[in-house]
């Protein structure tokens, strides 16, 4: 182990010691702590999704108003691009100067920006740049933690145990995204500050904690920061995210922004950065990016299966969010103002089936290897993905809770298995920088993943909805030409109204359509039961499309994780790089 440097204590971000001896109790205290981190950071992204609409009553502002829709998109998509561009370069940076320094760094900063976040006082367009841009240095605390949580735990766990110590970390972290789901839709019925404030206590006693608990055990490998290799990774993954994002806002005449030129300029642009990216690391003495890694099969496939998995599973919240929000929920009697709350409540299943299959997968990961696993898992995804095809969109509650918990359990085989596989195959000194890669893989592939399923279900939406909607909106009173704009609006904004749980229908029809109705037709088409009906039938169709993509992922997730051959282990008996390996 390489000894850091003192640093004058009154530096704020002071080094943690490295010379005191751990006993076995440390490395339980690393779990956790950094379990802690990640409850917090997942929870927190999926509490503020489904808290999204009572945010944006809060600070008086519609999102799906004219103009107000870049509002919404950065919200939802702004901190996913933040953490995939970023978590490879902590994760270097880790490496070089203290993994357990820049995850202290980031519990402070999330910490930080949560406690901004509670505080905008702003409404308005001002408000929503408030929000933004706190939740993007939120992004930043998150992507710290995220960058070194897995390198402090295979630093801190000996190999016979690291599977069941990422099991545990990864299925917390993962349940914490659906606990938030709950966590989210209560608060907001009482506050919607109270979902940024409850990460506050959280965060104050993680951040004294880990600073003064969590030792650096790791190696440390000095080396000047690769500023080249930097700036074309982060520019070119932010400008093919942004890109993407942007490609399911409509443009122009077009229900999407495929043919914004922005948008294929920005792809384009990312993707010779990113060209440019892999060039510099080759040549570079000191890569931020080691592409040597790639050559080791588990690590290799075990990150193309991660990719594969995250673009499969990455829309699959949203969709299930939109399908009870914006159509089971309503048409089973519930308001649009208490959709997000119950929807959380019913998607507890999911959860239950991450909490159920996670650890013992992680456990026995340690003694039969991550293969049959993490292959199985991805098999089982297919499988759920495609159940969902048969259920109809008014479903039996019983049938659905059945499949998605059986999703849970196929997602919770996986995610600790193929991480514990990738962490275990590289040398001591690369940790930081593979857990980084490893995080930017998954990350990266939420994004893509959501820009992908909406593109898919507005494809279908498109096809179905104006002709749905102009029956339905003529047989009740509404005049042919409002009618037949209404019908011809983009699908998006019927897609972002059913996962914002709200009847878009009452904005826009406006008062003067309205007032013309009868009070029948009014109730009618403002109920909660006519913007449902209305779209379930188009919504099925473009589900049916997104959940067949969405096995094809799971299926190709399935060979790169076979692809990762047998249970393999980077030895280093001394704690120093030997080059060894052992197989099983």
């Amino acid at each position: 182990m390489i000894t850091a440097r003192r640093i004058h204590a009154g530096r704020l971000f002071v080094h943690p010691r490295t010379t005191e001896p751990v006993g076995p109790a440390y490395r339980w205290i690393v779990l956790s702590n950094t379990t802690l981190a990640m409850l917090m950071v997942t929870l927190n992204v999926s509490s503020v999704m489904i808290a999204m609409p009572a945010i944006f009553r809060g600070i008086r502002l519609d999102p799906l108003g004219p103009g107000n829709f870049n509002y919404l998109l950065w919200m939802l998509m702004g901190y996913m691009v933040v953490t995939a561009v970023l978590v490879v370069n902590l994760g270097r940076l880790g490496d070089m100067f203290g993994r357990v320094r820049m995850y202290n760094l980031g519990f402070l900063v999330f910490t930080v920006a949560s406690i901004l976040l509670s505080l905008v006082w702003s409404t308005g367009p001002a408000g929503a740049l408030e929000l933004i841009a706190f939740r993007l240095l939120q992004a930043l605390g998150g992507a710290m933690l995220m960058a070194n949580t897995a390198a402090l735990l295979t630093d801190a766990f000996p190999e016979h145990r690291r599977g069941l110590a990422l099991g545990l970390n990864q299925v917390v972290g993962l349940a914490g995204t659906f606990v938030g789901l709950i966590a989210g839709g209560l608060l907001a019925t009482a506050d919607w500050r109270l979902v940024f404030v409850i990460n506050v206590p959280v965060g104050v006693a993680g951040t004294i904690w880990s600073y003064l608990m969590l030792r650096e055990l790791g190696e440390r490998e000095a080396a000047p920061i690769d500023w080249r290799g930097n700036l074309a990774f982060a520019g070119g993954l932010t400008l093919v995210l942004v890109g993407i994002t942007y490609g399911i806002r409509p443009y122009g005449g077009h229900v999407m922004g495929w043919e914004n030129p922005w948008v294929l300029a920005a792809i384009v642009s990312g993707l010779l950065l990113l060209v440019a990216f892999v060039a510099i690391e080759r040549r570079v003495a000191a890569p931020m990016f080691q592409l040597a890694l790639f050559r080791i099969r588990p690590f290799a496939a075990g990150n193309a299966a991660g990719l594969l998995s995250s673009i499969g599973r990455g829309g699959l919240m949203f969709m299930l969010v939109i399908w009870l929000q914006g159509i089971w929920l309503p048409l089973h009697g519930y308001s649009f103002a208490r959709t997000p709350l119950w929807a959380g409540i019913y998607m507890i299943p999911l959860n239950v089936g991450f909490l159920t299959a996670g650890p013992l997968s992680g456990f026995l990961t340690d003694k039969f290897g991550a293969r049959p696993f993490a292959t199985g898992g991805m098999l089982l995804a297919a499988v759920t993905f495609a159940s969902l095809l048969a259920v109809p969109v008014d479903f039996d509650y019983a049938t659905f809770a059945l499949v998605i918990f059986l999703n849970g359990v196929a997602f919770g085989l996986f995610a600790a298995p193929n991480t514990t596989s990738i962490m275990n195959s590289v040398p001591a000194r690369y940790r930081g920088v593979a857990s980084g890669m490893r995080a930017t893989f998954q990350n990266a592939g939420m994004p893509i993943s959501i820009a992908i399923f909406f593109t898919l279900m507005i494809v279908g939406l498109a096809s179905e909805v104006p002709h749905a909607l102009l029956a339905g909106l003529s047989a009740n009173g509404v005049p042919a030409g409002t009618a037949d704009r209404l019908a011809h609006l983009p699908p998006v904004g019927y897609l972002f109204a059913a996962f914002l749980g709200t009847n878009p229908l009452r904005s826009l029809l406006g008062a003067k359509t309205l007032a013309a109705l009868t009070p029948a037709q009014q109730a009618r088409l403002t109920g909660h039961g006519f913007f449902p009906s209305l779209i379930s039938g188009p919504f099925k169709h473009g589900l049916s499309i997104v959940l067949a993509f969405a096995v094809v992922m799971c299926l190709l997730a399935a060979w790169a994780s076979w692809l990762r051959g047998a249970k393999y282990v980077h030895h280093e008996p001394s704690g120093a790089e030997q080059g060894g390996a052992v197989r099983a």
